[in-house]
């Protein structure tokens, strides 16, 4: 079973403007709506793919209701902690010459509320693989994703973690099965600008050295990378498409590349590419028909 946490989940409210004009009434062609958060995006592609997931973590209000209709819609099954104040957060995209976001805060949780979803988390058993994805909200400890993988130490749990800087950093001691960070991001680690592939190859195989099994590595157009838990090096590019969202491509990755190791890593990658790939070119999450056609442009 997969498990995702969402610690900040969020109504994307997105609106297609022909553009716009800074202190003056903008009206927006068409609107959508979304339910998601980084957790959340990677289950809805799982469901997509056919793998069952349970999506954790934290609503609040009326806008946390409609979060939570809203992924039971989409099929996934949810365990969410109810906060008793503050609402879910909603993130105002604005989608015209450029994109613009503006994205709210969230409620904040409480310690009871934490130790609930610890208390869920708990439940997981060997075997079971755990996604935490994102950033930290500011009113939980900085060292979570630590703690987390901490208390699930003593059971075979299958932890990936899409992260940056030190909230990645401090988790390679507990060996995650995979880490997703993007070039820029692994750049960063290192104090580096990473250009070349033997550049991205090796900062990658350090953090293999530090602890993490599978190191998967994106870098927007020029594709992904990965270096397995075997030591083996694996080069992919991207598919082709006209790209119109820019949100959840990651997420998405991340999401084939678990659904397919059961097939060995190079397939993880080519299919995890192209669900990367079926988000960048939808204008939401990725579809199984629109994976399968970018999974025919690598196989």
């Amino acid at each position: 079973m997969v498990y995702t946490v969402t610690f900040n989940p969020a109504i994307d409210y997105v609106m297609h403007p022909a553009r716009i004009i800074p202190g003056e009434v903008n009206r927006s062609a068409r609107e959508e709506i979304y339910f998601g958060g980084k957790g959340i995006n990677v289950s809805a592609v799982l469901e997509e793919l056919g793998v069952e997931s349970s999506a954790l973590g934290f609503t609040a209000g009326f806008t946390g209701e409609a979060i939570e209709k809203g992924v039971a819609a989409m099929g996934i099954t949810s365990d969410f902690v109810r906060l008793e104040k503050g609402c879910s957060r909603i993130n105002v995209k604005l989608k015209a010459e450029q994109e613009t976001e503006i994205n709210g805060g969230g409620p904040e949780i409480s310690a009871d509320a934490l130790e609930t979803l610890f208390s869920k988390l708990d439940g997981l058993c060997d075997g079971d693989t755990l996604v935490l994805a994102g950033s930290i909200p500011s009113s939980l400890p900085a060292d979570i994703y630590e703690r987390i993988l901490e208390r699930l130490s003593d059971r075979n749990i299958r932890a990936a973690v899409d992260a940056a800087g030190k909230l990645l950093m401090n988790v390679l001691k507990y060996r995650p099965f995979v880490i997703k960070p993007n070039v820029q991001e692994l750049g960063e680690l290192f104090g580096r600008v990473l250009v070349t592939d033997d550049e991205i190859f090796t900062c990658a195989e350090e953090l293999r050295r530090m602890g993490a099994k599978n190191v998967l590595v994106s870098m927007a157009g020029e594709g992904s990378l990965l270096i397995d838990e075997n030591g083996l090096r694996h080069r992919i590019g991207v598919c082709k498409g006209e790209v119109k969202n820019s949100v959840g491509a990651g997420d998405s990755m991340l999401a084939g590349f678990l659904a397919g190791c059961g097939r060995g890593y190079d397939y993880a990658l080519k299919l995890g590419t192209a669900c990367g790939g079926a988000t960048a070119f939808s204008e939401g999450l990725a579809t199984k028909e629109k994976i399968e056609e970018m999974l025919g442009q690598l196989i």
